[in-house]
């Protein structure tokens, strides 16, 4: 008595549903998780058919199911938990796993079934479906995105291509029209440089001032013309890469000495380049050829931006660590506003006025000074003249 009483507390508050049925699929015994489960009261259930709790086509399935057992007496669901759906009251159907068990009791062969509710789970699934759907639908999306955005970009890159080569070919044009435009107007403008001194040297008898002064018109115009033609030989050497260094071991001072000879006959009436050495060492390992350069530029722009009766300090140091060339001009000086272009090409200040220049000069010596690791540094104020510095390391 106590055992059954047990038996009976522990089907009531089993938290699975819970039926028995005899062999002919009456129904004996629902538990209340059971009815919980298909929303009926017992004694609504308890006398029917199970079929009533079953929708098609498990319905007619049963039918053969125990027809089959009745006649065999086998059931080969015995044992195995299975997944079927369940009918309610309301003829809302849902899931759930069902485990069947055969009891003798009696003389009469009793079934039980476990009733496991699927309903969370099978949402749980059918939304972790639905995600995983949507994600491939994203997925999906995103790639044909990207291959859009790829072909695209493959359409750009091509694009850019097309460019590159049409700006490939406009630059190998520049280049071969200002080496070639460069090279055909130094025989003219030399010509010309040679009659203007004939004409200076036959008319010396003359000695007329308006013919000494077109004479020096003449030259000064054809200097010009020349330094604009290297400025832009130069600048295309750079910008096709063909600069190259070529270090040699030379004495400084005998190198600084010819230039300051040859740039004081370019100077202005009263003019003086004053040349100074610190240091006992003379000897630098750079290219002389870039150096020179650099010089020229520097002590032509001090030239150029200063007045007549001034003086133009030319300077080299050689030190422990460092070769230093420095020009130092009274001239006009570099507006602040000015001062951060400076080195850019094409960069004129505004206070030039109608000097003659390029605007190039100082873009080709920090170039041509860095490609021998110099640095190129400068101090000035308006109407206070300008220093300029270049520093290389000693390769000593």
């Amino acid at each position: 008595m106590e055992n059954t009483t047990l038996l009976i507390a522990i089907i009531q508050n089993a938290i699975d549903g819970i039926i028995t049925i005899n062999d002919r699929g009456t129904i004996e015994l629902i538990n209340p998780a059971a009815c919980t489960l298909f929303d009926y009261q017992p004694d609504e259930v308890i006398g029917q058919n199970i079929m009533m709790l079953m929708p098609d086509p498990d319905k007619s399935q049963h039918d053969n199911f125990i027809s089959r057992y009745r006649a065999t007496g086998k059931a080969n669901i015995m044992g195995v938990g299975r997944e079927v759906l369940g009918l309610r009251k309301d003829g809302t159907i849902f899931p759930f796993r069902l485990g069947l068990s055969e009891v003798q009791f009696s003389g009469r062969r009793i079934f039980t079934g476990f009733i496991h509710d699927l309903s969370k789970e099978k949402e749980a699934e059918r939304k972790l479906k639905d995600y995983a759907a949507h994600l491939e639908e994203l997925v999906e999306e995103r790639t044909i995105t990207l291959k859009d955005t790829v072909k695209a970009l493959q359409s750009a890159q091509d694009e850019l291509n097309d460019l590159l080569d049409k700006e490939k070919e406009l630059s190998l044009l520049k280049s071969r029209f200002v080496s070639m435009a460069s090279h055909e107007f130094r025989t003219p403008l030399t010509s010309v440089k040679l009659s203007a001194s004939l004409i200076e040297k036959y008319a010396g008898s003359i000695k007329s001032e308006h013919i000494a002064k077109h004479v020096g018109k003449i030259k000064n115009a054809v200097g010009n013309l020349t330094t604009i033609l290297n400025d832009f030989l130069s600048l295309e050497k750079l910008e096709a890469g063909k600069e190259e260094v070529n270090y040699t071991d030379f004495d400084l001072v005998k190198f600084a000495e010819e230039i300051t000879e040859e740039m004081q006959v370019m100077a202005k009436n009263n003019q003086t380049i004053i040349y100074l050495h610190s240091g006992v060492n003379s000897m630098v390992r750079l290219d002389q050829n870039l150096l020179k350069n650099c010089i020229n530029n520097l002590i032509t722009n001090a030239i150029k931006y200063s007045g007549e009766n001034s003086f133009i300090d030319f300077n080299t140091e050689i030190n422990a660590n460092r070769c230093i060339i420095a020009v130092k001009d009274n001239g006009i000086g570099i507006p602040e506003a000015d001062q951060k272009h400076l080195f850019e090409a094409f960069f004129r200040a505004h206070n030039t006025g109608t000097i003659p220049g390029t605007g190039l000069g100082l873009n080709i010596v920090t170039r041509y000074a860095g490609l021998m690791n110099g640095v190129v540094s400068f101090k000035s104020e308006v109407n206070q003249g300008t220093l300029f510095t270049i520093s290389f390391p000693n390769h000593e």
